[in-house]
């Protein structure tokens, strides 16, 4: 039985959006359909279609013209968790586990194996189905860069060039107000959005989860180049980023989601604080949800690519339970659990890290 060829597999993007997604799509589909026969069923709104039965056949068609496209033509969602469901009873939110229902929609399509792409969260929940035995691989996806396990992840590097274009723009108005301008980039808990948009857009300064800031260290940086007669700043800050014994900026809570927490607003913190401490001009800048949106680079068209590639690989060669990865320009493959160990963040004393630092760049350390 080892050598049967799968006749149907599914395919689903859950978690946040991000640029190429549509190209992961493409490859599985292109691969499954053209070369092997395969079915593809491609379930809507990440997990909520696994949940709900709610689904399209993916054929050449589907997969047509999709490759520049961002976003995911399937749709994602990243509250949609199985084993706990947000329903409203009463008007308050609860939590409901409703994995059987998902675990029927796998049986009920007679799937082979399905393909889960996006994040922790998302694989997560991977592991917890394959548990409950469902055939699963899984493509690694987010634009935080944070899962372990591969060297980068798609989306990373269509963030980062938005990040970069931003911040270029927003030095010419620092330049001619002589002002001090905050980016604020996404990122959760890991500072490499925030690291390689810092370090492509020339920041003077930038702030990173990793690392805890002290507003006193970020006020000699300001000084020193205004005595240097650089009558503006650029910093960039990660949305996770904290001072010194503080804490991360919440921006809300969003009870229906696994994932309470939505940081966000450090930036105007920062600013406050900045004009307070030198009375320069400070402006911030909050990116937000611009840096998923948008056509991917041609880096991570290919990158999402090779993962979807890699991922049927993995489905013919019934290697479930895996997650494709890639190792230094290498494709690979890991264990979902080695994705979902911890979060890859940003080492202190990584090659980047110190690089900047020589070079005059200031941590706010």
């Amino acid at each position: 039985m080892k050598n049967v060829k799968p006749k149907k597999i599914g395919i689903l993007t859950a978690g946040g959006d991000c640029p190429g997604l549509n190209a992961v799509i493409r490859a599985v589909v292109k691969i499954a359909t053209t070369k092997h026969g395969i079915e593809v069923v491609g379930f809507k709104d990440g997990y909520d279609g696994l949940i709900k039965d709610e689904y399209i056949t993916l054929g050449n068609r589907e997969a047509s013209g999709i490759l520049t496209i961002g976003g995911t033509i399937l749709g994602t969602s990243n509250i949609a968790n199985p084993y706990k469901y947000a329903v409203k009873r009463d008007g308050k939110v609860i939590f409901k586990d409703v994995s059987k229902k998902a675990i029927q929609t796998y049986k009920k399509h007679k799937l082979d194996a399905l393909i889960a792409v996006g994040g922790d969260g998302t694989l997560t929940i991977a592991s917890k189905l394959m548990k409950d035995g469902l055939k699963i691989v899984g493509v690694p996806k987010t634009i935080d860069n944070d899962l372990s396990g591969t060297t980068l992840t798609f989306g990373f590097d269509s963030a980062v060039t938005t990040a970069t274009e931003a911040i270029d723009k927003l030095h010419s108005t620092a330049q001619s107000h002589h002002r001090v301008m905050i980016v604020e980039v996404m990122g959760r808990y890991a500072g490499w959005i925030a690291l390689a948009s810092g370090m492509a857009g020339g920041g003077d300064v930038i702030l990173i989860p990793e690392i805890p800031y002290r507003m006193e260290k970020i006020r000699e940086k300001l000084r020193e180049r205004h005595k240097a007669g650089k009558r503006f700043s650029i910093i960039v800050v990660a949305e996770g980023a904290k001072p010194v014994g503080g804490e991360m900026t919440v921006h809300k809570i969003v009870e229906a989601s696994t994932d309470k927490v939505r940081l966000g607003g450090v930036a105007y913190r920062l600013a406050d604080d900045i004009e307070k401490l030198t009375g320069i001009e400070t402006r911030a800048t909050i990116l937000g949800h611009v840096q998923r949106g948008g056509t991917p680079t041609a880096f991570d068209r290919i990158l999402a690519t090779r993962y979807g590639v890699e991922a049927m690989n993995l489905v013919l060669e019934k290697k479930f339970g895996r997650m494709v990865a890639l190792k230094g320009n290498t494709m690979t493959n890991v264990p979902i659990a080695v994705a979902i160990g911890k979060l890859r963040v940003v080492p202190v004393n990584s090659p980047l890290v110190l690089s900047l630092k020589a070079m005059g760049v200031s941590f706010g350390d």
